[in-house]
């Protein structure tokens, strides 16, 4: 008896996920009071292009994400400048960043709160008030370039929490 209690303790756990996880956000990007409307992991990449800087020099600026949504491995969307996040179903919001906390390494984008600015299209996202980066792997890119208007990706993924409130 125990044991079935436990195993279906653990796959409840499993299933609420990112919901359970909110609590240990840091607070930057937290959204406390929001409920999970969907999460998805992104595998893409962070498109930079050489500008010059505030002191004339040559460096790498972000420029937009490009990235595919995936949940359980099916591509389910799409990501890409604005920031936007489309869906299949083509609901779709844009968000504006609000918060923002590190990544766990130098090479990692930050974790970021957006709250969504605007939407289009009716479907899984048309409730979507909040939109958090969590997870974030790779990403980065620092330092000089040689050519302004050249452009490069850095490879990153990520998971998108989707959030509603009330």
């Amino acid at each position: 008896m125990f044991s079935k209690l436990a195993a279906t303790t653990l796959m409840l756990a499993a299933l609420i996920g990112p919901a359970g996880a909110a609590e240990t956000l840091p607070e930057a990007i937290a959204a406390p009071g929001e409920t999970v409307v969907l999460s998805v992991h992104a595998e893409g990449a962070q498109v930079y292009e050489c500008k010059a800087g505030a002191e004339g020099k040559l460096a790498w600026s972000f420029r937009e994400p490009v990235a595919t949504l995936l949940s359980e491995g099916k591509t389910v969307g799409r990501h890409y400048a604005g920031p936007n996040w489309e869906l299949a179903d083509s609901s779709a919001v844009v968000g504006k960043a609000i918060g923002n906390a590190p990544g766990a390494t130098a090479a990692d984008i930050p974790w970021l709160k957006l709250e969504v600015a605007s939407r289009r299209g009716s479907g899984v996202l048309t409730p979507v008030t909040t939109v958090q980066r969590i997870n974030t792997h790779g990403g980065k890119l620092d330092g000089a370039c040689d050519k302004a208007g050249e452009f490069k990706s850095a490879p990153y993924s990520a998971d998108y929490v989707f959030l509603k409130k009330g």
